[in-house]
């Protein structure tokens, strides 16, 4: 096994995957609500108990450190994972909003751009860890995208604008789970380099790190990407967690928007032409008014 960008193996994981999905569709479109919610929550039970059983398989197996250090919540599908369970059997609209766009976001961009297993040095080896990177992402999208089209959640284009505030909390709680890594030894010290930072930096709270994420760096003001004081005044140094703030709203919060529009356009529809009348109606009554 070889995953490589566009070969072989890269298409038939990716065609699994989707296959994947429409399987638990089938499986369950004829079920109950109570029956189907059983299920979802159950699929994400499983995902987070998997998360810390890596440790059973390499590359965890072989390096106890990184088996203790990889089993935090340090990235934002690692945070998903730990938190959809419960955000599926909350009842608030707005946590089961960022459950489907994000979770549905984060796990299709990681199938299609499957970076740790191509970055594995043998795949082969490491052949289990592999199938648990797609058993766990298919599983960030399978579940949201199964809990709208299966109508236990209505989607609503008004209410995209919590999305991103809640994407920022949860990074919040990547950050306090890195930050704590460091200060209980699991990961290093700082040094006295302020440029150096011993954190694992998938989830870009300290800075963007590869091609992909630098897509989003235009977004963030200067502002936030420059030491304002100290010896280092005016050096280059991301803003940790601060410098993802105008990206996100800028960013996340369209791209929300228009995935709402599939599942919400008649509802967005309506309001449209609600609006157009209105701003109709008041042009009507200034121009009455001044013929008077």
């Amino acid at each position: 096994m070889n995953i490589q960008f566009f070969n072989g193996w890269y298409f038939l994981f990716l065609f699994t995957s989707i296959a994947g999905f429409f399987g638990l569709y089938f499986l369950l479109k004829n079920k109950t609500p109570k029956t189907i919610k059983l299920v979802l929550i159950s699929l994400m039970a499983f995902a987070l108990i998997l998360h810390f059983l890596k440790g059973l398989f390499p590359p965890y197996s072989l390096d106890y450190d990184r088996h203790l250090r990889d089993s935090w919540f340090i990235n934002i599908c690692g945070a998903n994972i730990a938190l959809f369970p419960f955000m599926l059997l909350s009842k608030n609209k707005y946590v089961k909003d960022y459950m489907f766009y994000i979770g549905v976001l984060s796990g299709i961009i990681a199938i299609c751009y499957p970076i740790d297993p191509i970055l594995k040095p043998d795949q082969s080896a490491e052949w289990i860890d592999v199938l648990r990177f797609y058993l766990h992402h298919n599983l960030l999208w399978y579940v949201p995208m199964l809990m709208v089209v299966l109508k236990l959640h209505k989607i609503e284009y008004h209410r995209v604008w919590a999305t991103p505030i809640i994407f920022l909390i949860v990074m919040l709680f990547i950050m306090l789970n890195q930050v704590l890594q460091s200060e209980l030894g699991f990961i290093g010290l700082r040094g006295d380099d302020i440029h150096a930072i011993p954190y694992v930096n998938n989830s870009l709270i300290w800075g963007p790190d590869g091609t992909l994420s630098k897509l989003i760096d235009w977004a963030c003001p200067k502002f936030f990407k420059t030491i304002p004081v100290g010896p280092h005044a005016g050096e280059v140094k991301y803003w940790p967690w601060f410098w993802l703030v105008v990206p996100c709203f800028v960013i996340v919060t369209p791209l929300c928007f228009l995935i709402s529009l599939i599942f919400d356009f008649n509802h967005f529809k309506a309001d449209l032409l609600k609006l157009v009348e209105g701003i109709k109606n008041f042009f009507n009554r200034l121009k009455t008014q001044k013929n008077k």
